[in-house]
């Protein structure tokens, strides 16, 4: 236990700034000479680019995301078709579509036409097209809005 040292070359001896110029890091402290980062207090700003445009200014700014917009999450009538034959849902909820991981917890639900429904099916949505809402109505579907 009394001849235990650290392996060679493992530990560092820490650098001493500021002790004079027999220590080799007196003067001007390791910090080169003079310019804002020899100084005391220095800290740059996040993105400043040393005098440079900085990307932020230079890259254009287009479009515009309205706070307002609503994000429906898409479900086709085929989709309908496929869950009637294989689940046998006859009644589409967002709840339903919800336990069966097609859509998450709070997402907007909008039927659109693509594909075919050769099925009756009842439908509770948030939003429809008119054509799926024709499609279904000729099968004896039913279309309730949320």
């Amino acid at each position: 236990m009394h001849n235990l040292k650290p392996a060679k070359g493992s530990v560092k001896r820490k650098k001493r700034i500021a002790r004079g110029q027999g220590s080799g890091h007196g003067g001007t402290s390791t910090r080169g000479h003079k310019g804002a980062k020899s100084r005391s207090g220095y800290k740059s700003k996040r993105h400043f680019e040393g005098g440079q445009m900085p990307l932020q200014i230079r890259v254009p700014k287009r479009g515009f995301k309205s706070p307002n917009r609503v994000d429906y999450v898409a479900v086709n009538l085929g989709r309908l078709q496929e869950l009637n034959e294989k689940f046998g849902m006859t009644e589409v909820t967002v709840e339903a579509l919800y336990e069966k991981k097609i859509i998450k917890k709070n997402d907007k639900v909008k039927v659109l036409a693509n594909g075919d429904l050769t099925s009756k099916v009842d439908v509770k949505v948030h939003a429809i097209s008119a054509t799926a809402k024709a499609q279904i109505e000729a099968q004896g579907g039913s279309v309730t809005l949320l």
